[in-house]
């Protein structure tokens, strides 16, 4: 059987509108199916108090274990802030050239830097990060063209600076 769809899971409340034009704007870069679901984990169990955070490296397995085996690929998507011990926090994270990756909307909402709120930029940012993490699954590393959306982010000005789309060469490697 030959998987030609990707899968957004939902963990949390997460607007319907919004989701929809989520799967929306990932379908337009991927060619792809892209369906929306919820899930549930217990959270609890990949809260840190030390850090005050979650364990993305932990989500990820638990996203990939309970989650991919009805796409292609499986993003899990959250709301809650995320790490991995190397870094003080992650917007996403993927398995490379793998199934699954998470993305989390905890720092990409305006609010979390005392700017008003704007659906429309959460919006964008989200499908940045999640064509981006989709992106590492299919095998793509870092990108060093500005505008391209496998262009490393380490800040929400990062995000917006770029577009939503491969760039030529990332297009290539996957021969889109």
């Amino acid at each position: 059987m030959s998987l030609r769809n990707i899968t957004l899971v939902s963990f949390g409340r997460f607007d319907n509108d919004f989701l929809n034009k989520l799967v929306e704007g990932i379908s337009k870069e991927f060619q792809l199916q892209v369906k929306a679901k919820e899930g549930f984990i217990d959270l609890s169990d990949y809260y840190d108090p030390l850090r005050r955070q979650y364990n993305g490296n932990d989500l990820l397995k638990e996203v990939d274990t309970r989650y991919s085996f009805d796409s292609l690929k499986t993003i899990g998507l959250f709301n809650v802030d995320l790490f991995i011990p190397i870094l003080t926090y992650i917007f996403g994270q993927a398995q490379l050239d793998g199934k699954s990756g998470i993305v989390s909307l905890y720092r990409l909402s305006n609010e979390r830097y005392g700017i008003a709120p704007d659906d429309n930029v959460l919006l964008d940012r989200a499908i940045k990060e999640v064509v981006h993490e989709l992106g590492h699954t299919f095998g793509l590393i870092h990108c060093h063209t500005p505008t391209c959306v496998m262009r490393s982010s380490t800040y929400v000005e990062d995000l917006d600076q770029k577009s939503a789309n491969l760039c030529h060469n990332c297009q290539k490697v996957l021969n889109f």
